[in-house]
This record gives structure tokens, C-alpha cells and sequence, in this order.
């Protein structure tokens, strides 16, 4: 797996200050895309160990809230295989960090018989806290969205949608959550 770029003390793309990694690949070239140098998969660096560490020790600072996964498109399933080691390595040594991940599929692909379920999708829903599912469209285009850009986007609570059998959204502050046009 390569990546495009890796983003430290981010804090547009989920809650709190992020470590970002941006991954290379991407099949759905979204009209519009604001990552479109991102969808070739050989785009940016090669993933290694040094930059697991890199990004593992990035996430240890007590001011940082987690790590958000973004693309290209991090459920490409090479990517896919990619990260699982890395989405189990954050979660198991620093479980108070929360993890996120932007993907232009929708949930139900991700799920068995879906068009994006691999051997390794399951693990990797299992370390996420928020997934923010949905192609980006540009029709659908609204700036004032807190952690998506079109609205068809959904930003979905993994944990709860894991134990309900159904899509749980995410619940942001009551300030955000009661935001209107």
C-alpha cells in the first residue's frame, strides 16, 4: 500500500486533533474529487513499519484525539489489506484513541456480499468508532457540514451499528447536531 500524505495535528477531518493518513488509490474518481492526485495507487510513498511507528507515536500525545484514515479510498480492498495491522495496532495499544475513516462506499458494501467486503473488512469495522460513509457529490455539496462534505454523507457510530445489526448515526455535540441551512 502507498500514501499520499500524512497530516499530524489535523483537525477537520473528525473530532479533536488528528493524525491524518491519507492512502493512495482510488477506482471511483468522484467528479469534483478534492484528492484526485490520490486515486493512483502508486501515488506518494510505499507504507512501511517506520511509517507505522511514525504515525503509533504521532497518536501517543495526550492532545490528540485519534486517527482518521482518509483516501484515495481506504476500502479499495488492497488498501483494505493494507491497514488492518495498522487499525489493530492503534486500538490495542492506545484504546483511548478514537478512529476514523472516510470512505466513498456505503456501509452495506462493506458488509458480507458486498462489492468492498474482503476477508479483512470486519476487522477492520471492528476498530473503528466513526465510519463516514458515501461518495462525495457534488450536486450534493454543502460546506456548512461538520466532517463531510456533501450530504449524502453519513457519519456513522461503528460500534453501535455492530451491536444493533443497523446503521447507528453518530451523534455530534448538541450545538453541531442542531445545525441547520
Amino acid at each position: 500500500m502507498n500514501y499520499a500524505n500524512i497530516k499530524y495535528t489535523d483537525i477537520a477531518n473528525g473530532v479533536g486533533v488528528r493524525t491524518v493518513l491519507f492512502v493512495s488509490g482510488c477506482r471511483k474518481r468522484c467528479p469534483g474529487c478534492f484528492n484526485a492526485e490520490a486515486w493512483d495507487f502508486n501515488a506518494g510513498q510505499s507504507f512501511d513499519k517506520s511509517t507505522e511507528q511514525d504515525i503509533i507515536d504521532s497518536l501517543r500525545p495526550s492532545y490528540v484525539s485519534g486517527l482518521t484514515i482518509l483516501g484515495g479510498e481506504p476500502m479499495e480492498p488492497e488498501n483494505q489489506a493494507g491497514l488492518v495491522e495498522l487499525l489493530e495496532r492503534v486500538r490495542a495499544e492506545l484504546p483511548s484513541k478514537s478512529i476514523w475513516c472516510y470512505t466513498g462506499d456505503v456501509y452495506e458494501q462493506l458488509l458480507p456480499g458486498g462489492a468492498h467486503h474482503t476477508d479483512v473488512t470486519d476487522r477492520i469495522l471492528s476498530c473503528l468508532d466513526v465510519l463516514v460513509d458515501g461518495p462525495w457529490v457534488r450536486e450534493l455539496h454543502d460546506i456548512t457540514l461538520r466532517f463531510r462534505g456533501s450530504s449524502n454523507q453519513r457519519l456513522i457510530d461503528v460500534p453501535k451499528t455492530l451491536a444493533a445489526g443497523e446503521v447507528v448515526l453518530w451523534e455530534d455535540e448538541r450545538i453541531y447536531a442542531e445545525h441547520s441551512h
